[in-house]
């Protein structure tokens, strides 16, 4: 009976230990001295979980349901039908339907794309795919599958999955490493722990850094990532930034660089959920640094760069759901160099997703809410 309660202290003992080893250094989060210029003006409730949101024309905005439903906002009203024709998802876990994105030339072509948890691939299971189609008569038409990620799995996490469209018209999209980081995302064999590259039709591009690989999957454009739920090209230089979920902390800002690796989980900020670290490693040569990343952890979701001149106090940041602590964080840039945060919006809720209205109004989706419009108050 002692030798048990003398081996269980000294457990309790490691395992304390080991949680004060691990420990990094708390990154506070100021409010931002502009949050009083600003309210938040609710729009439109019954989108259970907002997980993207695509603006159409001046009165129409599309707003994936994570569950699998694709609704329509026009003028300010959901409309109650849904729309019709989405693809079968799996609505699991974190599955279901996620992004959405407009072609660069939607105008001219009508195609829309979406991703979503899939049956589509090999195997058992399921995973990422890519699918457009146009919009017409509250259906969704002249679907065209153009990617499924390989192989699936049973595993209901880490899906990625966000949609951006470059200047050269590349569709670059995320898929996470579906909860297998010890397989996934160093091995160029796998889809998962990837952002891949291909062509609006769903072609592979010859200049993918992969591309001449024998074995490689050839859309894969950068790996080593965990879970990237965030993605936009930036307005003037045309890069693509995403970011990502660390585990227990470790979120990361990245700007997506051809062939890079960015270490996961080889490298990380992050510890295990339960406390225990998962690598001793925070850099290694071949492998990216983060642009930035968030200890504790801040769940992001959405990306947004903030162009308009209805809100000349955050021109040039951007703006970045946090899903953990109920906000949006303003991320603050010096050319292509994160140099701080703050954060505005205490309490709205988990921000999912953000989407710019083409007179410049931001707009938020939140879980369990609906979409809010970010006001002046007067």
């Amino acid at each position: 009976m002692k030798r048990s309660l003398f081996n269980s202290l000294i457990i309790a003992s490691i395992s304390l230990s080991s949680l004060q080893a691990c420990a990094q250094p708390e990154q506070k989060i100021p409010l931002d001295a502009s949050a009083n210029n600003y309210k938040l003006e609710l729009v439109s409730e019954g989108i259970q979980i907002p997980w993207g949101m695509a603006w159409l024309n001046e009165r129409d905005l599309l707003v994936t349901d994570r569950r699998g439903e694709l609704r329509l906002i026009r003028d300010g009203k959901l409309v109650e039908q849904a729309v019709k024709g989405t693809p079968k998802v799996h609505d699991e876990g974190q599955g279901g339907l996620l992004d959405i994105e407009l072609d660069p030339n939607f105008t001219e072509n009508g195609w829309i794309y979406f991703s979503y948890s899939g049956y589509e691939g090999d195997g058992e299971g399921y995973n990422t795919s890519i699918m457009r189609a146009r919009f017409k008569d509250m259906t969704l038409v002249d679907q065209q599958l153009l990617f499924n990620g390989e192989p699936n799995i049973k595993t209901t996490k880490h899906y990625g999955s966000r949609i951006e469209f470059d200047k050269e018209g590349y569709l670059y999209f995320s898929i996470g490493d579906r909860g297998k980081r010890g397989v996934h995302p160093q091995s160029l064999d796998y889809d998962a722990g990837k952002i891949h590259r291909i062509n609006s039709d769903g072609s592979i591009p010859k200049s993918n850094p992969f591309y001449n690989h024998k074995t490689t999957h050839k859309s894969i454009y950068s790996y080593g990532h965990r879970n990237p739920q965030g993605m936009a090209m930036h307005p003037e230089t045309g890069v693509i930034w995403s970011h990502e979920h660390g585990p227990r902390g470790g979120d990361e800002i990245n700007i997506v660089k051809a062939g890079a690796n960015y270490g996961w989980p080889e490298i990380t900020y992050g510890i295990n959920y339960i406390g225990t670290k998962i690598t001793d490693e925070t850099s290694r040569d071949g492998m990216e640094q983060p642009d930035w990343y968030w200890v504790p952890s801040i769940a992001p979701s959405g990306m947004e760069f903030i162009t308009s001149d209805k809100y000349p106090q955050w021109q040039g940041q951007i703006a970045v759901g946090s899903m953990k602590f109920g906000h949006l964080v303003l991320v603050k840039l010096d050319g292509d160099k994160v140099i701080g945060h703050s954060k505005v919006f205490e309490g709205v809720g988990r921000v999912r997703s953000l989407a710019t209205h083409p007179n410049g109004d931001l707009y938020l989706g939140v879980d369990g809410v609906g979409v809010y419009k970010v006001v002046p108050k007067i």
